[in-house]
């Protein structure tokens, strides 16, 4: 695969891959080009979303809608409750087995999302991660610390964790610190240990990063958050509100949730709430590409257009 894309060296890649991975940022576009590749290949549609998996999210995590399913196979696609603990570990065995499905029933995998981490654990393995048990989770978040002082705890005993994580995140903060109670071994340690084989060879698939126009995707996040909030999206988290989850579960970071969760509360208005989502989800989609740029070097980073082209030159027109 190649990061900067170009049919010669499209034209080196095997002619019928294992898999199709399609990632980029959120409202770039990536949903229609993977169903129209399903639709003209007889392929799978596999989630690579860590929102969409949610059962509790379909509108304010944009998942395909009915009718979209109905049209090719659609996999992983709100299969977990929102209160579950669902990891990448999790995300990558039920991806092994719809692959596995997928490729029994003669079809092709079009696996399409935006959560890097996925793809990354998919391709390259992942790395053994121990056992937290009940006591060390209970006794560290027992502490009540805010991000902050995570972090600054983290500064302490895993300062190579600790840069690279933002202050801000304290789910991840908090993973770290209770990896290091837990084990004595700061996380940077675990996964530098080797990993396990991946679930698909980066020399079996083919990959791409639809790029998109900065301006016009900032206009594109903005038109489908609001026309979320229009589809039910505030309704759906007054009912995920109403479970009252544990405040560490994943599914409560979703962008827009806490804003809505805020303006449901009384505590900000409708229009400051939408503001926040769709600023939430702007600098989300920057570090999308951020991210894929750095870790991600073996997918073809191509415009609309020229995706269309490239998969429809690969795959047939239909």
């Amino acid at each position: 695969m190649t990061k900067t894309g170009g049919h010669d060296e499209q034209a080196r890649l095997p002619i019928r891959p294992r898999a199709v991975l399609i990632a980029g940022p959120t409202a770039s576009g990536k949903s229609a080009l993977a169903l129209d590749l399903a639709e003209r290949t007889g392929g799978v549609v596999i989630n690579a979303d860590s929102m969409q998996v949610y059962a509790d999210l379909r509108v304010l995590s944009a998942r395909p809608s009915p009718e979209e399913e109905a049209r090719a196979p659609h996999r992983l696609y709100g299969h977990v409750d929102g209160a579950a603990d669902y990891s990448v570990a999790h995300w990558v065995e039920d991806a092994r087995r719809a692959i596995g499905a997928a490729e029994a029933e003669g079809r092709l995998p079009i696996l399409i999302g935006g959560t890097g981490l996925y793809f990354k654990a998919l391709t390259q393995g992942l790395s053994p991660m121990p056992p937290v048990s009940d006591e060390v989770k209970a006794l560290v978040r027992g502490r009540g610390e805010d991000a902050a002082a995570l972090h600054a705890r983290l500064s302490r005993i895993d300062p190579l964790t600790a840069a690279r994580l933002r202050p801000s995140d304290t789910q991840r903060l908090t993973r770290a610190v209770e990896v290091f109670e837990a084990t004595g071994r700061p996380l940077a340690h675990w996964q530098n240990e080797a990993t396990e084989p991946p679930v698909l060879r980066p020399e079996d698939v083919f990959g791409l990063f639809l790029a998109t126009d900065r301006a016009a995707l900032r206009q594109r996040i903005a038109a489908r958050f609001r026309q979320m909030m229009e589809q039910g999206a505030l309704e759906e988290v007054r009912v995920l509100a109403a479970r009252r989850l544990p405040a560490d579960r994943t599914i409560l970071k979703a962008h827009g949730v806490p804003w809505l969760v805020r303006h449901l509360a009384g505590e900000i208005s409708r229009e400051e709430a939408m503001e926040g989502g769709i600023a939430d989800t702007r600098r989300y989609a920057k570090r999308q590409e951020t991210w894929f740029r750095h870790q991600m070097d073996g997918f073809a980073w191509q415009g609309p257009d020229e995706a269309r082209h490239t998969l429809a030159a690969r795959f047939g027109r239909g």
